[in-house]
């Protein structure tokens, strides 16, 4: 079957180049070729079907990083189904509100969420449809038991389906992204998947390495688009930094996709280790998922040479900005140009703001999502003309790039100053004995708020106040004073997602109370 523009997904690449590998899973994870992901897609597409699933209903996913994972996510997707990825690191009452939230009427599992199938069905009750991957779980199925008996053969009915996406929850409950099925006949690229071909190179030559969670967008749909358009997808079970650097050489990864949390664990690697490795074959390394720090940003281009590049973008896709690295050494911190519509600066009274002034972030002209089981959220994304935002706050220079300050919900008011939480941290994120830095406003009766760094040493032994003034006067010497941490937590361990995100909401609500000892400064819980 020859491949066509109308029609991209791994059953034409199968009828191509059946044994071409689609999936190798790092360490013991195994691979698929393109014929053996079709056959697993296809039995698992009936086995949907018999088990009554019809277009438009949902199906949820709570997997750890293994080739399952994509083979279901094509069952789906060839179903007209809309699937679900759960973030498995999410405490079992918090999953459990996802696969409630989106109506699932089926949910696959294996062993990464701690729950018991007792526990799980009664958190669920409304399932109807029960399976597990290498987990034997009471009232679950064994997913390759039941496909026994499967056709291999494409389904007769099918059409596209849609991935329901949900936000992080890092400010407040995850919010599912939903758009209506697009009636599309199964095969139809969408608008990321043209992306990554016209702007990124993506083709049938492409070995993408995904570092990060399947469960999360980018991962997903880049991984989803390298299969559409005949590549091989080299899945991590878990990031580990000289071993992304290894793939990439044994590999000869062409493009990979990393959040900045994994720069700086890879800069952190000793030069000795970084040599080791050849990056030769990499022509595409691509970052998104948080705001990165100019000096880590400068850095992994003296490294890597100019083949970062970088995107801002939400779940919601609203919205699509990029930019190059010879584009960002000219423009440092910018997150390039919007490409899929106008991009607005709009102040505080609604209206647009000039050049250079901050402001939240909107884009005009994006396709429409909804936010599921949750108007009020949908209304608040968008104004009176139409545009949309995430609730960044940025600014735009004169030629039309996009810079992030912060969130909206993570600035903080001190003195009624407002202070860019992010521009705090991008700050503290490179002195040698930090390893992760989180910047968060803490109640204080004379201020309002003051700033408060909280901040994972690379050597627990060294936390204390001898460190804590270090920091502080390491940040004064950088930044004016009114936005410099007050005061210091030490701690083992931030609360960051496997993508990198930090769940700032966690923080916020631990410092927000009167919990927390802080250590140099005057900063008052």
């Amino acid at each position: 079957m020859a491949m066509t523009e109308s029609l991209h997904h791994p059953g034409v690449h199968a009828g191509i180049e059946p044994d071409r590998l689609a999936v190798i899973v790092s360490g013991a994870g195994g691979s698929l070729t393109y014929a053996e992901l079709e056959y697993e897609a296809c039995r698992i597409a009936h086995l949907f079907r018999e088990r009554g699933l019809k277009p438009g209903d949902h199906v949820a996913v709570i997997l750890d990083n293994r080739a399952e994972f994509l083979s279901i996510v094509w069952a789906a997707l060839r179903s007209g189904l809309y699937l679900t990825p759960v973030n498995w690191h999410l405490k079992p009452e918090e999953a459990c509100y996802v696969v409630n939230d989106c109506a699932a009427k089926a949910i696959v599992v294996s062993g990464a969420l701690a729950l018991s199938g007792e526990e799980l069905n009664a958190l669920t009750p409304d399932v109807q449809v029960r399976l597990s991957v290498a987990a034997t779980m009471k009232g679950y199925e064994d997913l390759h038991e039941v496909l026994r008996d499967m056709s291999g053969a494409p389904p007769s009915d099918e059409m596209e389906g849609s991935i329901m996406y949900y936000s992080s929850g890092t400010t407040d409950r995850p919010k599912g992204i939903k758009r209506a099925l697009s009636g599309a006949p199964f095969g139809a690229l969408g608008p990321v998947d043209r992306l990554m071909k016209t702007s990124y190179g993506f083709g049938p030559d492409s070995i993408y390495l995904c570092p990060g969670p399947l469960y999360h967008a980018a991962p997903l749909a880049y991984s989803l688009g390298t299969h559409r358009l005949g590549g091989t997808v080299i899945v991590m079970p878990k990031f580990d930094p000289e071993l992304a650097l290894q793939l990439i050489d044994e590999h000869g990864v062409t493009h990979a996709q990393f959040v900045p949390t994994h720069f700086v664990r890879m800069l952190q690697l000793s030069r000795e280790v970084r040599d080791r490795y050849s990056l030769s074959t990499l022509r595409y390394a691509i970052h998104a998922g948080a705001p990165c720090a100019v000096d880590v940003k400068e850095a992994m281009i003296k490294w890597w040479g100019p083949v970062v590049y970088e995107y801002y973008c939400g779940s919601e896709v609203n919205g699509f900005c990029m930019i190059d690295s010879e584009e960002w050494v000219a423009h440092r911190g910018s997150v390039g140009r919007s490409v899929f519509g106008p991009a607005h600066i709009v102040g505080e009274d609604g209206q647009t703001v000039d050049t250079g002034e901050p402001g939240l972030i909107y884009f005009e002209g994006g396709a429409p999502f909804e936010y599921h089981n949750a108007p009020e959220k949908t209304a608040a994304a968008y104004n009176a003309r139409g545009w949309s935002t995430l609730g960044d706050v940025g600014y735009m220079d004169a030629e039309g790039y996009v810079y992030l300050t912060d969130r909206q919900s993570h600035t903080i008011n001190t003195g009624g100053v407002k202070v860019s939480s992010q521009e705090v941290e991008n700050t503290l994120i490179l002195h040698p004995k930090i390893r992760d830095v989180a910047v968060v406003g803490v109640p204080d009766a004379e201020y309002g708020q003051s700033v408060k760094a909280v901040v994972e040493p690379r050597d627990p032994e060294l936390a204390g106040e001898q460190l804590a003034a270090e920091l502080i006067r390491y940040c004064r010497e950088r930044l004016a004073h009114f936005k410099c941490p007050r005061s210091v937590d030490f701690v083992a361990s931030l609360p960051r997602l496997p993508n990198g995100k930090l769940l700032k909401r966690e923080l916020q609500v631990r410092y927000g109370g009167a919990e927390g000892k802080s250590t140099a400064g005057g900063g008052r819980e």
